[in-house]
């Protein structure tokens, strides 16, 4: 006997397909190479995703994200090196880089300052962190940039050849 499909038992690849209002019969018409069980095993983590499969899922779910969680939650390259991204709206993303980037313009003296001798002097690390903290800060407001572009282009919002 299966387990029982409740809310807190689904992956990603699961909720996405199913807030779509896809079957597995009608997602594997839609991702070429896939059969119905191949997605349930997919979906109960019975077998091992492949980045392939990921790309292709995205690409007939309409679905960039999946991109961003694989890479940063589970492949074991990207795990811990990859931000995680959230889909967001534009102006939110807007503000945010905004922001960062109003931020760094302020640091970037003492960065100079801190880079300058070629090393890093004790009496440096915090400042030198904080700043690290702000450029990877305005990493995710880029990376989630990117994503919504994405997500307009699969949903032919926006035209691919525009970019």
């Amino acid at each position: 006997m299966g387990r029982k499909s409740t809310k807190e038992n689904k992956n990603i690849y699961q909720m996405t397909r199913e807030d779509l209002g896809l079957t597995r019969e009608k997602a594997a018409e839609l991702i070429p190479g896939f059969s119905p069980e191949r997605l349930e095993k997919i979906e109960n983590e019975r077998v091992q995703i492949r980045p392939e499969d990921i790309r292709l899922m995205a690409e007939a779910y309409k679905t960039p994200g999946l991109c961003n969680y694989y890479c940063s939650q589970e492949c074991p390259i990207g795990k811990g090196r990859t931000p995680r991204v959230e889909s967001k709206e534009l102006v939110q993303i807007v503000v945010e880089t905004l922001n960062r980037l109003n931020r760094l313009n302020g640091q970037k003296d003492r960065l100079l300052e801190i880079a300058e001798d070629g090393s890093i002097a004790e009496d440096e690390l915090e400042d030198f962190a904080g700043i690290r903290d702000d450029l990877e800060r305005l990493q995710v407001a880029i990376s989630t940039l990117q994503l919504w572009l994405e997500e307009q282009m699969a949903r032919g919002d926006l035209a691919q050849d525009a970019f």
